[in-house]
């Protein structure tokens, strides 16, 4: 048995539970091990039933008398399963668990872990929703194995169940001793140099120690996943990231790029469409940009700035720098309202200089597209603006020399190589409304540099943020009202497009009919959402820009791209079913003119904690990296960034949040070790590890 071997030939597995742990992502031996425990319990010294008291925290090792589901009068149901330790009892209880009544047999052996108390109910001690194992069921013979020792008597791991609890911690706690008893001597890719430098331990007792802790083990450590072991794993994970994504910049440093320099020609067309003066942050970030795209190596870099920042006329002096050089142009969106807005605005300003703008969308006709394909090849349209329809085989550009990605986020690194591959080392500007903190925007776009738009331009006042409960709606109706009468327009966003019976949830059409019909009879209310066909979406949003509709009903597909600086209220209906991210997103459709500008969240039914917080920190900021560090707070890495099509790496222990110092240190060590190895073949062997690994261990595109 070898790490590369399949974890269906380990004993006690076989074709079907391999299934099941393929759908986890575990497939080989290796990935076994790297299946990391999610807690541990101290269950070093368990207690028999007569040792117990009250107050404290225990595991107890017993035998099951009884189980039994009652019904309790006030609502709830209680499962309670009774212990016996000789003739000491013990009494389990949990609340709304009926599932368990398939679970707790008569004369089976269980371990139970829990806080003591006196149940004045049962007149005797009891542990309430204790944690639980079924160590062994009623006649069953302990296994021939060393299994029967792991689940009592140490610190024991506590893993993630697979296929709703089909494959539970007893079964991976054994799996992982048998594969570590079978590969014994587990190769270590982390260079001995770092490893001695740092004082780590090797890989392979670092495996051990994580799974199977030894006695003295620190479970506060562990429990904060800060033990030596856990940091070892920890620190490798980020190590060979951070290796690879040194290894990409030092190839994009060594590609010959093409040496766009800001001639005086591209200054004067640039002083020509400037429709404001620039902030000092957007002019620092245009300085940047310009530096790299003179230089002779492609330009790849990160611009992150908060909604409203500025971020799109930068784009724009980019492109006339590229255009002045005799090179097009490719400006990517995620979706065809934003590159309809991209177009819209480029047109106004570019083509005012003489340059052909287009796009380039899944929804036109086949012909249609062919056109614009054959003008792209030919070289007579110089900036062409479009959606995945970019990344077609078929797309050939004359002299691609700038690629613009706007929301970075919503596409993966994949789909960048593939419009890069359109042009010779093209110059690459990536932008994000989305702020990312700075050592996670390194990891993530960790082959990009990053720019940053700290400041919003002049005169912008702060959105003024209101929280209203749904019984508040004719206050809410007033006050938009108000805003209409006086000239101005407004938005009201719901999070469907049509009800159903599965979510009681107010729907966009429903409410379109209902606030088109009887609540705003006077005014011009417009509807927008995902379904309608792209024309009838642009055509919408054209006469909501012209002051032709008053009122836009719409679902998020005005969330990133619209631009009316006469819209001055925003009202999200069931603000509770969005996330942080992009409650400021839709919120950052107002306040784009000059008078004040004000967002109403509006909420039904009881909040939860966390949609408390979102709902509080929305009301107290209009900071974009505030809300993005509490959003990722409260989401985690994965679900923040997305899946992996993002770009996001796969991490199996490490965790980008509360690993942030092991992460700076990872970069350090792994920059200094392929900027002075000890030896060429050291360096020879990591970066092949790294190579055959990369894909594999992060989901993340080819080293190079």
């Amino acid at each position: 048995m070898t790490l590369t071997s399949e974890v269906r030939f380990l004993k006690g597995v076989g074709e079907a539970r391999a299934k099941i742990l393929e759908d986890k992502g575990i497939r080989t031996v290796e990935d076994l091990l790297y299946y990391v425990p999610r807690k541990y319990q101290d269950r070093r010294d368990p207690k028999a039933i007569a040792e117990l008291t009250a107050g404290e925290t225990a595991t107890v090792v017993a035998q099951v008398a009884g189980a039994q589901l009652r019904q309790l009068r006030r609502g709830p149901t209680l499962f309670e399963v009774t212990l016996i330790d000789g003739l000491h009892r013990l009494a389990c209880k949990w609340f709304n668990s009926n599932y368990l009544e398939r679970v707790f047999r008569p004369g089976q052996l269980v371990a139970v872990f829990g806080r003591v108390e006196y149940d004045k109910y049962a007149r005797g001690l009891a542990i309430n929703q204790p944690d639980y194992e079924i160590l062994m069921q009623e006649g069953e013979a302990p296994p021939e194995d060393l299994g029967h020792t792991l689940e009592v008597g140490r610190i024991v791991p506590i893993y993630e169940t697979a296929a709703y609890g089909k494959l539970n911690s007893r079964f991976f706690r054994r799996r992982i001793w048998q594969a570590l008893e079978e590969v014994p001597n587990i190769f270590d890719p982390l260079p001995v140099t770092v490893r001695d430098k740092l004082a780590m331990p090797n890989r392979g007792d670092a495996l051990r120690h994580t799974h199977f802790p030894e006695d003295s083990e620190d479970l506060a450590a562990l429990a904060a996943v800060r033990s030596p072991s856990q940091l070892r794993l920890i620190f490798e994970e980020l190590f060979f990231l951070e290796t690879g994504l040194e290894l990409k910049r030092a190839r994009a440093r060594r590609a010959q790029g093409q040496s766009l320099p800001v001639n005086d020609a591209a200054r004067s067309k640039i002083r020509q469409i400037l429709p404001f003066a620039l902030t000092a942050a957007q002019q620092r970030v245009i300085a940047e940009i310009e530096a790299d795209m003179a230089a002779e190596r492609p330009m790849n870099r990160l611009l992150q700035g908060d909604v409203g920042s500025g971020k799109t006329i930068v784009a724009v002096q980019a492109a006339i720098v590229a255009l002045e050089n005799g090179c097009q142009v490719a400006i990517m969106a995620p979706t065809e309202i934003l590159a309809a807005q991209h177009l819209h605005y480029f047109h106004n300003l570019l083509g005012a200089l003489g340059y052909q703008v287009a796009m380039l969308a899944g929804s036109q006709t086949a012909a249609q597209k062919d056109r614009v394909k054959h003008l792209i090849a030919k070289g007579l349209v110089h900036v062409v603006v479009g959606t995945h329809a970019l990344l077609e085989q078929d797309v050939d550009f004359a002299s691609l020399g700038l690629i613009v990605v706007d929301e970075q986020h919503r596409f993966g690194v994949v789909q960048r190589m593939q419009l890069m591959k359109k042009g010779r080392w093209p110059d690459v500007l990536v932008m994000t409304a989305t702020p990312i903190p700075r050592t996670l925007s390194l990891t993530l776009f960790g082959d990009l540099e990053v720019s940053t738009i700290d400041e919003l331009p002049p005169g912008r006042r702060p959105i003024l943020t209101r929280h209203k409960r749904d019984e508040n709606a004719p206050e809410v109706y007033d006050f938009v009202r108000g805003h209409v009468k006086a000239g101005r327009q407004a938005y009201i966003v719901y999070p469907v497009v049509e009800e159903s019976e599965k979510q009681d949830v107010k729907s966009v059409i429903s409410g379109h009919r209902r606030l088109s019909s009887d609540v705003f009879p006077e005014f011009r209310v417009g509807i927008l959402h995902g379904r309608m066909k792209a024309e009838e979406k642009e055509r919408t949003m054209a006469d909501f820009q012209a002051g032709r509709i008053q009122i836009l009903v719409a679902t998020t597909v005005i969330e990133v791209g619209v631009d009316v600086s006469n819209a001055s209220v925003m009202v999200i209906e069931h603000a509770e079913r969005f996330g942080l991210a992009q409650l400021h997103q839709l919120r950052g459709r107002v306040g784009r003119g000059a008078q004040q500008s004000y967002c109403i969240l509006v909420t039904y039914g009881q909040l939860t904690d966390e949609g408390k917080q979102r709902i509080a920190v929305m009301r107290e900021t209009n900071d974009g990296f505030r809300i993005s560090e509490t959003d990722l707070r409260l989401r985690g890495p994965g679900e923040f960034f997305g899946t992996r099509q993002s770009g996001m790496p796969a991490f199996r222990i490490a965790d980008l949040l509360r690993d942030a110092e092991i992460i700076e240190l990872a970069r350090k060590e792994a920059r200094g070790f392929i900027e002075s190895p000890p030896s060429r073949e050291a360096l020879v062997e990591l970066v092949t590890y790294v190579k055959e690994h990369w894909s594999r261990r992060y989901g993340l595109v080819q080293v190079g």
